[in-house]
């Protein structure tokens, strides 16, 4: 690129994410991608006309969502553009290059700018694809011979979430309230939420898909996937286990889930394909997929205390997954579920094999019987008022990276 990146950029020209964000001297949103400390306007890019030879409306460029550019371009039309964009930022080509004067209105310094919330999110699911997360959550609270349900390694497992609480990063989240039953037996309580946890996961994006009653099959999910992004799922704990049984979590869940602003393609994480575990026993037919459905994403939670103080207490990796994002879309329209332009499938918590791989407090702490010690010597059993939580993750190879750049959220306490 003849942009500069700095080394170790989640944003090199090989990335090309898409994202909105709100300039200072803008008065409305706009279509960007990132390559390395800038933001790339293609509202303004289309204005001048680089964006011609794509074929899509200008107007697309110039929305508060991305959804318009997926509904417009579909997958084949995403790669255009993106083509098209790694072209006009080589360094071989002088097209904008030479033309000095419309550097400053196309290129703008990511700390003059305020990311948005990506795509308006109609739909919301919620998985749970980590092997090792529900191994370790089946032993807390059953027992290790019988962690994994009988249905586990046979489905998906996933719940339909609440798209409306789901923010971009840097939106605080308040501390819940609602019911608890904190001794056994007694009548429940109301309040805050003592056990407030983080759920490190990565969603994927939807482009708009086939018609109601029309499934998907694992051969055609990458055609409908635009891309991922990082993804809190706040939990409460003490909430949670108090109202899930029979139909499974409701207000510790809806209050609020976390994304990253930058929407990586299946594209540029193309690279970083790995086989995925072998699957035993023999999934049914209508998940049996071909090739190289997942990736080597490292992942990393840092808790950020209030005075400052940062510890990362968690390294996993995407790769972790027991279900690749495939299965999981087959899975969802088998029924002939229709799914939509923006809707978002969220992993599940990513844990993997060893301790500190674990993807949420519960199992990082056991529960609370293993508090994690904070550079300001205090320490976390759960998520305190006043923490940030930041999750990161960036894929590497060949000395090139394609990242996500971070998902960051303080923790307000609860509201009087």
């Amino acid at each position: 690129s003849w942009v500069p990146v700095p080394a170790k950029s989640h944003f090199p020209i090989q990335n090309i994410p898409f994202g909105v964000c709100h300039r200072k001297d803008a008065p409305s949103k706009t279509v960007v991608t990132a390559l390395g400390d800038h933001v790339v306007d293609l509202g303004v890019l289309a204005d001048l006309g680089y964006l011609d030879t794509v074929g899509l409306p200008r107007s697309v460029y110039r929305s508060e969502y991305l959804n318009p550019l997926m509904q417009s371009a579909g997958k084949g039309g995403c790669r255009v553009l993106r083509d098209r964009l790694a072209d006009l930022f080589d360094a071989s080509n002088p097209e904008l290059q030479s033309k000095q004067e419309h550097h400053s209105q196309v290129l703008v310094p990511m700390e003059d700018v305020q990311m948005q919330m990506p795509v308006f999110v109609r739909d919301y699911t919620d998985f749970y694809s980590s092997i090792s997360h529900a191994t370790n959550v089946g032993a807390m609270f059953r027992d290790i011979n019988n962690a994994l349900l009988p249905n586990w390694k046979h489905l998906p497992v996933a719940y339909h979430g609440r798209a409306s609480s789901i923010v971009v990063s840097g939106v605080p989240i308040t501390r819940p309230k609602g019911q608890q039953c904190p001794v056994d037996g007694q009548p429940p309580i109301f309040g805050p939420c003592r056990l407030l946890d983080f759920e490190l996961e990565v969603a994927f994006v939807t482009f708009e898909g086939k018609p109601l009653g029309e499934p998907i099959s694992t051969g055609e999910a990458e055609d409908y996937i635009f891309g991922l992004v990082l993804f809190n799922d706040w939990s409460a704990r003490d909430i949670q286990k108090w109202e899930y049984q029979p139909l499974g979590p409701f207000l510790a869940k809806n209050f609020g889930s976390s994304i990253s602003p930058w929407i990586v393609t299946l594209d540029a994480l193309d690279p970083f394909r790995v086989p995925g575990p072998l699957q035993d026993p023999e999934v049914l037919p209508y998940l049996k997929y071909e090739g190289d459905k997942t990736f080597d994403i490292p992942l990393e939670v840092d808790i950020v205390t209030a005075t400052g103080q940062a510890k990362t207490v968690c390294r996993s990796n995407y790769k972790h997954l027991y279900w690749n994002l495939a299965q999981q879309l087959a899975h969802h329209t088998v029924n002939g579920c229709d799914i939509h332009a923006g809707d978002m499938m969220a992993s599940g918590t990513i844990s993997g094999p060893t301790p500190d791989s674990f993807g949420s407090m519960l199992e990082l702490a056991w529960r609370g019987t293993k508090p994690i010690p904070m550079p300001d010597g205090t320490e976390r059993k759960f998520i305190q008022d006043g923490d940030t939580v930041v999750m990161r993750g960036a894929a590497e190879r060949d000395g090139i990276c394609v990242g996500f750049g971070e998902v960051r959220t303080a923790v307000l306490p609860a509201r009087s």
